[in-house]
């Protein structure tokens, strides 16, 4: 399955990881299944910052609640790994919602990722202008 995301989008999410090479950078997701339309950053209100990550939650109840009223659809969430790689940890894949996606960078690299069956499934990112 391809899911699309604009350039300048996913340039500033690389952006935003690469400035904050100390902590995992964090956010919402929004769109449709095959398009991310939307990202919104959120705080990282986790304990250890350095190598985990917890959305705010007072953002992710926003979310939803803009969602049933009839806003942007609520698709997943992205955040950075500053010292890894773009792939799943075991945080991730515990913390993990079946559906959701995944959006991971590591370095100047992104990749996508969806829950389903207790696995990570992987999702081509295509980048369209």
């Amino acid at each position: 399955m391809t899911v699309g995301i604009e350039r300048t989008l996913l340039r500033a999410l690389l952006i935003a990881a690469g400035t904050t090479p100390d902590r995992e950078v964090c956010g919402l997701l929004f769109g449709c299944s095959s398009r991310i339309l939307r990202a919104e950053p959120t705080a990282n209100v986790a304990a250890r910052p350095q190598d985990t990550f917890e959305i705010d939650p007072r953002a992710l109840f926003a979310a939803l609640r803009a969602e049933r009223a009839g806003g942007d659809r609520l698709i997943g969430h992205y955040h950075s790994h500053p010292n890894g790689s773009a792939e799943p940890s075991p945080r991730d894949l515990a913390a993990a919602e079946p559906g959701k996606y995944w959006l991971i960078i590591g370095g100047e690299v992104a990749r996508l990722w969806v829950m389903g069956n207790g696995r990570f499934r992987e999702l081509q990112l295509v980048v369209v202008d």
